[in-house]
């Protein structure tokens, strides 16, 4: 589970090594919270906890960050 290093917040940002095979995605978990973003465009697929008003704060800091997961996403998974 690569974590996405230098993304400012209290979220954790990563991939799992098996997901290399669908669209460019995220993962993003804080304590037994966990949700998955598309990338391009960042759209919710899943939530497991996490309010409105934190999904919220998720997707922007996922779109502010874009770049840096784009570029996560490509040396992990080429």
């Amino acid at each position: 589970m690569p974590t996405i290093k230098n993304i400012p917040g209290p979220y954790r940002f990563f991939f799992y090594s098996f997901d290399c095979n669908e669209p460019t995605h995220v993962h993003v978990q804080k304590e037994n919270k966990t949700c998955k973003f598309w990338v391009e465009p960042i759209i919710l697929v899943k939530n497991y906890g996490f309010s409105p008003k934190e999904l919220n704060a998720v997707r922007k800091i996922t779109e502010s960050n874009k770049d840096k997961i784009l570029e996560a996403w490509d040396e992990h998974c080429g």
